[in-house]
């Protein structure tokens, strides 16, 4: 900064804070992710105003206010062009490697060697992402070392780079490509025995420590040395690096990056974190291709975040990044075949076609010695299984695939050793970022409430808020409460989730998933359209479906495995409303003549369930006759009065709703005996308005069906919980006409025996004696 020279910085933390920002230099970094770094756990809770202190700290230190921007949702530092000594040496990497002239590009590499001065980041060890990225640009520091070697071979200079290679091989006594250089450095000195020796070295090393023979490439080149090949002739002075002639080009096949990339934090350090992986190229630890398999629901922003995180990388890659749409779950045409991608690749290497070879695995093998040696990114979006992948993946070191799927693709994990990395939903504050970066932050501030609304019924989607957004953006006189009225007041939730296109389409993004799997669990994701919980556990899923429960646990883990469900609490199942909403929709266009059937084996399943529940909590409750389950309903009754109360906490909010489904599609009995059912659990933990309202449901629904029963039990619970609750005002009077319903029906004794226990409970609480003798029984 302005005289060039070094400015002192004191203190850890703010030594640690302008290190984040250099290595995201041009980049913003987040509040939550410098505070994450620079403390992690031990945050103070004033972290957020000493950061505001360090980086006015470092302004004043560098002299220039505008080297540190205040950027929501954080702060970028702005160097301009090679602002750090890590963008230089990248850049005289790249320089140095591409260059046709060796005895340049050697100059170039040796100019980003002397960047080093020492250990990088020295001053802020002890934190552990920094010392992650020490790791890094350790890596780096190698990865010119032997982009070094290479153009001094390339540019004669054999006999000298001997020494420099001898001692690359001692610190890396088991790395083939270093002792290849040093091979062919002997040979074209004259040295043919001490090459083969070095060769021989190697081969008694990683027999004694890894109990493997040299590559089938250095086991070629110490034939090549034996036969005094031609070939190993020091090229002439003009000859080009790799991947620089036009016969040999650098494919840049990434797409676009996207426009307003908001939130991701998490994965997108997770992604950075395999990034020291892929760099041990050659080396031993690193002697496999890097696999990042991100998974996750329709529209969640999977090829978003792999397009994003692929530019910000794609200086580690300079031999090339490859890209394809596998197409997975396009409605619109077959999935992309593995060979027509490979086809692509070579393509994309200038291979002649006539090398190209017709059986796809000699096209796997060509590929594959194609990308030897070199540092390729290959994102391979949209994929439909592991099948699909598994022959467009690298088989060099040095090379990383990151896959995109709605499927889990645990076959690569499995066998290939990928990086499983599920994406979620937006939190709120990320949504609220997209929002902010869509439509500018003034706007969404300005009205905090309709921002709210927007990001709640786009389910915190990111393709569903980008639509919303876009609709926005579009008007920008308009405020966005109007949006927000857009969307609440459509005819159906999906309705207002149309960009324009197929690719912009909520319902068809949707169908893409929902095509792709089997009659059965096709057939129960409508279904679940029907549940009226939150969430759905494996015997529920099985009664609503009618069938067993260890086939219901199989099509749930399929449900699972497309993202068109998660299972975000053990043997519970989850979507999110728009999910939901696109479920329902297809029940009821599919299912119509038997979604009746369903709703009445879920209701069966959860009055079934919870009356032996209750009977557990409180046996002597006035015991009732429930309806009879239908065939194909589970019941897994708790056994404890433990395993009971556990049962009703987590079934709380669906035994609610399904009070009103029931009273929503004629099943009147079944809202007055699901209240009975719950009764004593909500009176138990005090929950006065949710038993209340359950009660005036069956009440309601009893009345209109003309249930005389149901009405007199609907009363005796209302006014058990008024009674409860100490409103005997409201309590005394619906007593007094259960009873009176009661003696008209006949029958039900322990219910009238409730009701005359009420009315004495209240009558002692008030101290009215005669009426107490009155109801005694």
């Amino acid at each position: 900064m302005g005289d060039g020279g070094p400015r002192p910085v004191s203190g850890l933390r703010r030594k640690a804070v302008l290190a984040t920002l250099a290595l995201h230099v041009g980049e913003t970094v987040s509040t939550d992710r410098l505070v994450d770094v620079v403390w992690g756990e031990t945050a103070p809770p004033t972290a957020l105003n000493t950061l505001q202190s360090h980086v006015s700290h470092l302004r004043s230190v560098l002299g220039c206010k505008a080297a540190i921007l205040a950027r929501p949702p954080g702060y970028v530092l702005d160097l301009g062009d090679d602002g750090t000594d890590v963008q230089l040496a990248e850049r005289l990497l790249r320089q140095g490697t591409q260059s046709a002239d060796p005895a340049r590009g050697a100059r170039d590499l040796r100019e980003a060697l002397a960047l080093w001065r020492g250990s990088p980041l020295a001053d802020v060890t002890g934190l552990t992402w920094l010392e992650e990225q020490a790791g890094r640009l350790d890596l780096l520091h190698e990865q010119i070392r032997r982009g070094l070697s290479e153009a001094r071979l390339a540019a004669g200079e054999h006999a000298q780079l001997v020494p420099d290679l001898e001692q690359m091989v001692a610190e890396h006594p088991l790395d083939e490509q270093i002792h290849a250089q040093l091979m062919l450095a002997l040979y074209r000195s004259g040295r043919q025995a001490d090459a083969l020796g070095a060769y021989q070295r190697l081969r008694s090393t990683l027999a004694e420590e890894l109990g493997i023979d040299p590559s089938q490439a250095l086991r070629d080149l110490e034939t090549a040395i034996l036969r005094q090949d031609p070939s190993l002739e020091a090229p002439a002075p003009a000859g080009t690096l790799r991947a620089a002639s036009p016969e040999a080009p650098v494919p840049a096949q990434l797409p676009p990056t996207v426009a307003g990339f908001a939130g991701r934090d998490a994965e997108l350090a997770s992604l950075d974190a395999i990034l020291p992986a892929a760099a041990q190229s050659g080396s031993a630890e690193g002697a496999t291709v890097v696999i990042s398999a991100i998974a996750g629901t329709a529209g969640v922003g999977k090829t978003a975040l792999a397009t994003y995180w692929a530019h910000r990388v794609r200086g580690e890659f300079p031999d090339g990044q490859l890209y394809v749409n596998l197409r997975g779950f396009d409605r619109c045409g077959p999935a992309v075949d593995p060979g027509q991608a490979l086809r692509g690749f070579l393509d994309a290497f200038a291979v002649p076609p006539e090398r190209i070879p017709a059986d796809l695995d000699a096209q796997v093998g060509l590929y594959r010695s194609l990308l030897a040696g070199k540092r390729v990114l290959v994102v391979l979006d949209n994929a439909r299984d592991a099948a699909q992948v598994r022959p467009l993946l690298p088989g060099s070191p040095g090379c990383l695939a990151l896959v995109t799927s709605r499927n889990h693709l645990t076959g690569l994990v499995a066998t290939e050793g990928a990086f499983p990395l599920g994406l979620n939903l937006l939190t709120v504050p990320e949504a609220q970022d997209l929002l902010a970066r869509r439509l500018g932050p003034h706007r969404v501030a300005s009205e905090p409430e309709a921002a709210g609304e927007i990001i709640e019924r786009s389910a915190r989607l990111p393709l569903a808020l980008t639509i919303a957004a876009a609709r926005a953006a579009t008007k920008p006189d308009f405020p966005l409460a109007a949006t927000a009225a857009e969307l609440r007041e459509a005819a159906t939730i999906l309705d207002p989730f149309h960009g324009g296109d197929l690719a912009t389409d909520v319902r068809a993004v949707f169908s893409w998933s929902y095509c792709a799997l089997g009659t059965d669990a096709a057939r129960l994701f409508r279904l679940l359209g029907l549940h009226p919980g939150p969430d759905i556990t494996i015997a529920a899923a099985a009664s609503l479906a009618g069938i067993p429960a260890e086939q219901a646990r199989v099509l749930l883990a399929e449900l699972a495995r497309a993202h068109l469900l998660a299972e975000h609490r053990p043997g519970r199942y989850a979507f999110h409303d728009l999910l939901r909403a696109y479920a329902t929709e297809q029940a009821l266009a599919h299912d119509d003549a038997s979604w009746n059937a369903a709703v009445g084996r879920i209701l069966d399943h959860l009055l079934h369930t919870g009356y032996a529940a209750a009977a557990v909590i409180e046996p002597y409750f006035a015991p009732i006759d429930p309806v009879p389950p239908r065939p194909g309903v589970t019941v897994d009754g708790p056994a404890t009065g433990a395993d009971a109360l556990e049962w009703f906490t987590a079934e709380r909010a669906t035994l609610l709703a399904a009070v009103r489904l029931a009273a929503k599609t004629g099943f009147a009995t079944y809202t007055w005996q699901l209240t009975w059912a719950m009764t004593t659990f909500l009176l138990r933990r005090g929950l006065w308005s949710d038993h209340a309202t359950a009660c005036e449901a069956a009440l309601d629904a009893a009345r209109r069906a003309g249930d005389t029963v149901g009405e007199a039990h609907a009363l005796l619970l209302l006014a058990l919980g008024y009674a409860r609750s100490g409103r005997f005002d409201d309590a005394f009077p619906r007593f007094h006409h259960a009873l009176r319903l009661l003696e008209t029906i006949g029958g039900y004794s322990s219910s009238q025996v409730t009701a005359h226990s009420g009315l004495t409970w209240i009558a002692e609480r008030q101290k009215r004696h005669t009426d107490m003798l009155s109801h005694s029984l």
